[in-house]
């Protein structure tokens, strides 16, 4: 994209999607395993590609252009695996950095979901934003806030 102050990592159609996007509307930025065109298609969720990209460069660029809902405790979710509790996911570090560089609440603006209860919830976001993120539980979810 060709604009001023907009994160190039943003695609017009990705865009497009966060403009459409109201307070309260979710975004689901899913890695590279993540069954993502199965959620969106029957659910009517926006389903877009960003082949090559990581999480953490989406989730910052997506951070810059919208704000995180204060009118919920936990605007960003992540998802863990009641097989894997206790595992370090070092990417989760990464993303408390760069929330706290864009909303004051930092590492308290995070919640979780178990596996299938972070899917369920996935299938009702706006848009499912595929990635080409390898890291494990690197899926999260992010609840848009209002535009002031």
């Amino acid at each position: 994209n060709m604009l001023n102050n907009i994160p190039p990592i943003l695609s017009p159609e990705l865009q497009k999607v966060l403009c459409e996007m109201g307070h309260g509307d979710r975004i689901c930025i899913g890695d590279g395993n993540f069954p993502g065109v199965s959620m969106a298609k029957p659910n009517n969720c926006v389903f877009l590609r960003a082949d090559g990209h990581g999480v953490p460069e989406l989730l910052d660029a997506i951070l810059q252009v919208i704000p995180l809902d204060e009118y919920v405790e936990h605007p960003v979710i992540m998802q863990v695996a009641e097989k894997d509790k206790g595992l370090e996911v070092p990417i989760w570090d990464e993303y408390k950095k760069i929330v706290a560089r864009h909303d004051a609440r930092g590492a308290a603006a995070f919640g979780s979901y178990e596996r299938f209860e972070f899917y369920d919830e996935a299938r009702k976001t706006y848009c499912i934003l595929q990635s080409g993120e390898t890291a494990i539980y690197a899926n999260i979810i992010l609840q848009k806030g209002v535009i002031k």
